[in-house]
């Protein structure tokens, strides 16, 4: 019986854990997100990423808030990791599923610029 109360415990943590924001990688938080495209002359292209959080079972347990923080917070993380400092965002999704009680799911796609300003 301890070993299913502490496997429980285990899954309503991890349930809990991932209704929260992803986190931003340290550095990323300077990545800037735009709706218009940069200037290309000042703008090296480093390529396409998508950002999403939210799936069907975790997404009815997470703010809306907390589900686009997330996505946004994942197309500056890999914009980070490309070495790209502006994200023009393409699209911006919000999606549900069948059952659901709301928003599951956000999704962006953008595209990573390294711009000299």
């Amino acid at each position: 019986m301890k070993k299913i109360l502490t496997s429980l415990s285990g899954i309503a943590i991890l349930t809990l854990a991932a209704c929260a924001a992803k986190t931003l990688t340290p550095g990323a938080e300077a990545i800037e997100l735009v709706n218009e495209r940069p200037d290309l002359s000042k703008c090296e292209y480093l390529g396409e990423i998508v950002g999403s959080q939210g799936n069907w079972f975790t997404g009815d347990f997470t703010a809306n808030e907390d589900l686009v923080v997330g996505a946004r917070n994942e197309l500056r993380n890999k914009a980070y990791e490309l070495g790209g400092n502006v994200v023009y965002i393409q699209d911006l999704e919000h999606s549900s599923s069948s059952d659901s009680l709301g928003t599951t799911n956000v999704t962006g796609i953008g595209k990573v610029y390294k711009c000299i300003f």
